[in-house]
């Protein structure tokens, strides 16, 4: 599916994210299991030492995703002085949820006290990215003029550090850069003076998502799952923990090729000359070397997170961006491409002019 336009119709107007304080040392924390589980996890740390990750968040006990998603929204809210009156429509994205029913984005509504149509969007790592996908499209059909993306990832309880045998550890491995967070994206109707922006030279320069693509290779789903709470698996407690076969997952992300990405690019009538960051989902640092070979970037167009952060599932999109503005590493008027891996196989990208 791909999407594009002469004049945005949607601004992504703002970003919020939420760290929880507690971490845990990834390389001290393998150790513990070696020695908890001795003959079924090795003895050296591997997961930090191939994946670069050295440090994940772990939500509090008393915590659920939904309320990750809180923390995240009250400081974008606070940041653009809004009020949840403001928000027309709540979608809640993460891969993970408070319970199989209701829908997570009425606990997060009813936390922030937002009174709006909510739903749900949940495709794996690029829920996110999706749920704005949604909101564009909403926003471009009249229906909205203000939506809140909000976001809770909580892989943390999904993670097992009690494995019986070697079988049961390479699958629960790649779980173990698995990070908390939280995050909230605002996506807004465009108004004339974005549409009618120039940059320094006084060249056409509108502000807003430029353009999108995304696609997926769904026959791939089997190589990343959480199959417990399902009916597949309703009340087996042994398949309530990621199971992840990381080489397959691997291949099957570089068998995905850089078309979608391009295509999102070539839509928006800019090369990677134009672009200023190219925030993209990280489940080890190593990996970028792969993306950034595939899409032929230049140099210094990614930023790592998922060294001092994990994997924080979709709100990966979200930190990268946050992170680079707080940092000045973008600002208003540059270009940032979002790009999204998901599990199921998906991938996604988003061109936006900040």
């Amino acid at each position: 599916m791909t999407q594009d336009r002469t004049a945005p119709a949607a601004v992504l107007a703002a970003v919020g994210v939420h760290l929880p304080e507690r971490t845990v040392d990834v390389r001290e924390a393998e150790q513990a299991l070696a020695t908890r589980c001795p003959g079924a996890a090795p003895r050296v740390p591997m997961v930090s030492r191939l994946t670069g990750v050295h440090r994940v968040h772990v939500l509090p006990d008393d915590w659920d995703a939904s309320d990750l998603a809180v923390a995240a929204a009250e400081k974008l809210f606070a940041a653009q002085g809004l009020a949840a009156t403001d928000v027309d429509l709540l979608i809640f994205a993460a891969a993970s949820q408070d319970m199989v029913e209701p829908a997570t984005s009425h606990i997060v509504a009813a936390k922030l006290g937002v009174r709006a149509p909510v739903m749900d969007v949940k495709n794996a790592c690029n829920s996110v990215l999706n749920a704005i996908e949604v909101a564009e499209a909403l926003i471009a059909g009249g229906r909205y003029a203000t939506v809140l993306v909000a976001c809770g990832e909580a892989p943390s309880r999904a993670v097992r550090w009690d494995v019986p045998d070697r079988a049961t550890y390479l699958l629960s491995a790649p779980g173990y850069t698995m990070s908390d967070a939280g995050a909230a994206v605002l996506v807004r109707r465009a108004v004339p003076a974005d549409v009618e922006a120039r940059d320094a030279h006084g060249a056409p320069s509108p502000r807003g998502i430029l353009a999108s693509a995304f696609g997926a290779e769904s026959n791939h789903w089997d190589v990343g799952m959480l199959p417990g709470g399902g009916t597949a698996h309703p009340r087996d407690l042994e398949r309530t923990y990621f199971e992840i076969d990381g080489s397959r997952l691997r291949e099957a992300f570089l068998a995905l090729g850089p078309g979608v990405v391009l295509d999102a690019l070539c839509r928006a009538g800019l090369t990677w000359d134009d672009v200023a960051l190219v925030a993209v989902h990280q489940v080890a640092v190593s990996y970028l070397d792969d993306v950034h070979t595939a899409l032929g970037l230049p140099t210094g167009r990614t930023l790592v997170t998922v060294a001092d952060h994990g994997n924080v599932a979709s709100a990966t999109l979200p930190l990268q961006l946050a992170t680079a503005l707080e940092t000045g590493r973008v600002g208003p008027g540059d270009v940032v491409v979002l790009v999204g891996l998901a599990g199921g196989i998906s991938i996604g990208a988003t061109v936006v002019r900040l």
